[in-house]
Formats: structure tokens, sequence, C-alpha cells
């Protein structure tokens, strides 16, 4: 298949990228190497260097590569950013999705995958949701994800674009960005390799759903021919800061410094999500342990800091 994949020299995306194309699949990858890194490209793939809000850009790219799925991962991801600019995430997140739906509806894509966001799109829940869980967004950027939802279920029921949205949990992994906001495995990581303390907003007890990003990848192969419809892509198991630092610290053999700071604005307490639907109907779960994808990850970093 002709799949065009947005974000597509980004942390996810890119691993996604080199599935597909290890699958046989001819790829076409929208990025504006903003957040991306050229040397994560797929050099198999083709590689159209746009931001996702150049609608005529995007349409010359629909125009050449002709695509029969777009798995849009292109995203200002960036919870806090989205709290201090709403209308600047606005314009990434919704406008440049409406970009690629206009755009997919016109040039006739079969299906359209979506990364979605478990844990900001259901706000507080104190614990485990599901896809039945209500909405409840407490960041501009968690509500710029629902309205994305919302916009597929109307070009499904009006044009019949078959979509698949995708839920995640916290994805982490090799290629993660260790200098930017999000990303704790990825942040915490480097700052142990460099020698620096650890720093933990809140009392560390919030807790998230950690998810390895080889497995996020196996979800995304899965939507190719799943059910149309939302999917939560996570463990179901909740663990709290002070646990990933116990765990990295076994990871790494060192005994780190930890630094407590004020805890962040539009951030979630507990979350984790309840991935059965996933489980049945995509036939899909989590295979990597906490333990294993954090090793994994620590000896990714170790590996590029050297």
């Amino acid at each position: 298949m002709r799949i065009l994949v947005t974000g597509g020299a980004g942390f996810i995306a890119s691993h996604i990228v080199d599935a597909f194309v290890s699958s046989g699949h001819t790829v076409g990858i929208v990025d504006d190497l903003s957040s991306g890194r050229r040397e994560n490209i797929n050099p198999k793939a083709l590689f159209f260097e746009i931001d996702i809000r150049q609608r005529d850009k995007l349409e010359e790219v629909f125009k050449v590569f002709k695509p029969e799925i777009v798995d849009h991962h292109a995203a200002q991801i960036n919870v806090r950013r989205s709290v201090e600019d709403p209308v600047y995430d606005a314009n990434i997140n919704i406008i440049g999705s409406l970009n690629l739906l206009e755009l997919a509806k016109n040039y006739n894509v079969k299906r359209f995958i979506f990364a979605s966001t478990g844990g900001a799109i259901y706000g507080d829940v104190g614990g485990l949701a599901d896809e039945s869980t209500p909405t409840a967004p407490i960041s501009p950027y968690g509500a710029s994800k629902r309205a994305v939802e919302i916009y597929l279920g109307y070009y499904h029921s009006v044009f019949g674009l078959e979509y698949v949205a995708l839920r995640y949990a916290n994805v982490y992994g090799p290629r993660q960005d260790p200098f930017g906001e999000a990303g704790v495995v990825a942040i915490f990581s480097e700052r142990i390799l460099s020698n620096k303390p650890c720093i933990v907003y809140g009392d560390g007890e919030q807790t998230r759903d950690y998810v390895y990003v080889m497995d996020v990848v196996e979800a995304n192969i899965k939507a190719l021919s799943a059910p149309v419809g939302i999917y939560n892509i996570g463990t179901g198991k909740e663990t709290s800061v002070n646990e990933l630092i116990d765990v990295l610290k076994s990871v790494s053999g060192r005994d780190f410094p930890v630094v407590y700071d004020a805890p962040r604005p539009g951030e979630v307490r507990r979350i984790a999500l309840n991935c059965e639907k996933a489980n049945k109907l995509l036939d899909w779960t989590p295979k990597t342990s906490l333990i294993d994808g954090i090793r994994e990850t620590f000896n990714y970093f170790a590996h590029m800091k050297n």
C-alpha cells in the first residue's frame, strides 16, 4: 500500500515508517523537521519537507504521492506549550489535521490513522480509563486531540473515510527527544548520563502508563486493517515518577540525585489505559515490560552519548 506518514522524522513515526518499509509498503514522509530529525528518515521512503499548515504544498504531495492511507503523527506535543499558547497548538493540531482530512477526502484516501492521546484526553480520572470513560481534557493539547477525533467521526459518517484513532499512553523509547519538555524517560536518561540531577515537578507520586515505542509501532501495523474506531494503546499499569526513578537507578547502576520542584499546570495526576478493546479488535497487546523497555532506552542514549 501507499502510506503517507506525517511526522515521519519524529520519535514515534520514524519507527512506524521503518516497519511499514520493512513490510513492503511504499511510504511517503511529511515532516517540517521542527522537532523531527533528518537522521531518523528512512532512506527508502520519499521525503517531503513540509509544514502541515501549508495546505497548498500538502496538496502537491497528495497529487504526486497518491496515498491510500494517511498515518498522522505530526503535531505540537508539548502540553505546557499548549497551556501557554493555545492558538499555536490549535493551528498545528486542529487546522493542520483538517488540511490533511480535507485532502484525504478530495484525493480518495481509504483510511486515516490518527495519533491521539490517552493521558491528556481523559483528564484526571484517578486511575484506569477505557474508551467509554468521558473525555475531560485539562489542557489545550488534550482538547485539540479530542477535536480531531470528532472531525474523524464526521469525515467517516459523511464521506466514508475509514479511520482509526490510537489514544497513546506515555510512549518512550529510542529516538525520543531528551531535550524537549515531553518524554520523561528520555529526559531523565540524558540527565543521568550528563551527571545532572533529575527534576521532578510535584511530589513524584503522579502516575502515568508507560508504553514502549515498538509496541506502539505494532498497534499502527494492526490499525491498517482494524475496524473503524478509537482504541487505547497502553499497558493498563500505573507507574509513579518515583517508581520510574527507581527503575532508572536499577538499569543505570547509578544513585543519581533527584530535585523536586513545583507541579506544572494542565498536567494529569493519575492515569492508566484499559486496552481490552485493542486486545479484542486489533489483536494487540504490549509485549515489552517497563524494565526491559527502559533498559533498551537508557542503553540507546548511552550509546548515542559515546
